[in-house]
């Protein structure tokens, strides 16, 4: 509970300071007047401030990813879960972590479940994680659905890394490129407009000249209206689209159809599904309640929606395959794997299968793509360069010949 810093006064006429521990302002001045002080001021104290701005900060994965895993570890060595919480609180150093750890502890404390104390730090914990510890807790294996949560986002993390490391070249490519052409367009390029100027009052600059000159007047005069827009657009659009659903639906449908990357974010996203519902399946969870948990590993919209469908038919005794395969979001390969994994009754084994093999494709996938797309923006920036040269050139060429003949 927050701390409350207040100012008061005794029934002597003293004045007095101090600090009262209570769930709101209303229950700190009943506290007060129980301790027979008239209150004159109260306010939320500095160290509750400073817990709150913590407690409003994102908790890196990699730091969650190490407390799941200590987590699991006192609870199957039989440590009371209140006992663990309040442990790992102590040990943690993560600021944000500690203060989620302390709302926790006391929600269990007051007798609520892990889960609904989870969900209260949405900025901690996502909504598979709380429904895994859900599940966990409804079935008993709680310490070994925090093991698997763990082991999980360890894959993620591992899987976003190397995507990102790959990405890391090409995007310092793309910004020193276009920093480059930027310089060239705004501060080279119009000096040669003044050189220029006789030939471009008369027409008779290149077509070339003319539309370079053209466009490096006008990045000119509107690079500080664009410079603010490139940058704020995309901060805008990704906060447009993390806040609205029919956005993200929208989003997430186009990633799919992207010419060659919608493959690949297809892949990834089906792999992530197949992993969790195997992971849920081989705990003990019952297979839609797994279907419902899993669909949100997917990260994409268009897929849990398609995952949702199959979990309806499901119910009425369909086999899981069936409505997969209509969807038209799951190849046929994949598929048939799902059915053989279920005639064979070792569909948990099949679906980490199939996360393993779709990511190790797609991993090659992602190497070609990313050795393919370096020269490709090398010779993107070359061509660009090019045109800004032939076209300078151009009219000195024409200058010199006229001037020789």
């Amino acid at each position: 509970m927050p701390d409350y810093d207040y100012i008061a006064r005794e029934l002597s006429g003293k004045q007095v300071t101090g600090t009262v521990t209570a769930g709101s302002e209303k229950d700190a001045l009943v506290a007060l007047q129980s301790r027979s002080l008239f209150p004159m001021q109260v306010g939320v104290s500095e160290a509750t401030r400073k817990q709150a701005v913590a407690g409003s900060k994102r908790v890196p994965l990699r730091i969650l990813t190490v407390f799941y895993n200590q987590l699991s570890d006192l609870l199957r060595s039989g440590v009371p879960l209140l006992r663990s919480l309040q442990l790992l609180e102590n040990q943690t150093s993560h600021a944000a972590l500690k203060f989620v750890l302390q709302d926790i502890g006391e929600q269990v404390a007051d007798g609520n479940r892990l889960n609904d104390a989870m969900r209260r730090h949405p900025r901690a914990f996502n909504s598979l994680t709380v429904s895994m510890v859900r599940a966990g807790e409804e079935g008993g294996f709680l310490e070994d659905v925090l093991a698997r949560v763990a082991a999980f986002n360890d894959h993620q993390e591992e899987l976003r890394g190397k995507v990102t490391g790959a990405m890391v070249y090409p995007l310092f490519l793309f910004l020193a490129g276009s920093a480059i052409i930027s310089v060239l367009m705004i501060w080279f390029v119009p000096k040669f407009g003044e050189i220029f100027g006789k030939m471009r009052d008369s027409g008779e600059l290149p077509g070339a000249t003319m539309a370079l000159l053209a466009f490096s007047d006008w990045l000119g005069q509107y690079w500080m209206i664009l410079a603010p827009a490139i940058i704020g657009l995309p901060i805008w659009g990704w906060y447009y689209i993390s806040e609205t659903q029919e956005a993200q639906a929208k989003v997430d449908a186009w990633k799919l159809k992207m010419p060659a990357m919608g493959t690949i974010v297809q892949n990834l996203a089906v792999a992530r599904f197949c992993r969790m519902l195997g992971t849920l399946l081989n705990n003990g969870v019952p297979i839609l309640q797994s279907l419902r948990i899993a669909k949100d590993a997917s990260g994409n919209a268009v897929l849990a929606k398609a995952i949702g469908d199959a979990a309806e038919n499901v119910s009425g005794g369909k086999s899981l395959a069936i409505p997969l395969r209509a969807s038209g979001q799951f190849s046929r390969e994949i598929v048939e794997m799902i059915a053989i994994g279920e005639e064979a009754n070792n569909l948990e084994n099949v679906l980490v299968d199939i996360a393993d093999s779709l990511e190790k494709y797609t991993s090659r996938k992602i190497d070609v793509a990313v050795r393919l797309l370096e020269p490709i923006m090398l010779l993107m920036m070359a061509s660009v360069v090019t045109f800004v040269i032939a076209a300078l050139l151009l009219p000195i060429l024409k200058m010199s010949s006229m001037g020789s003949g």
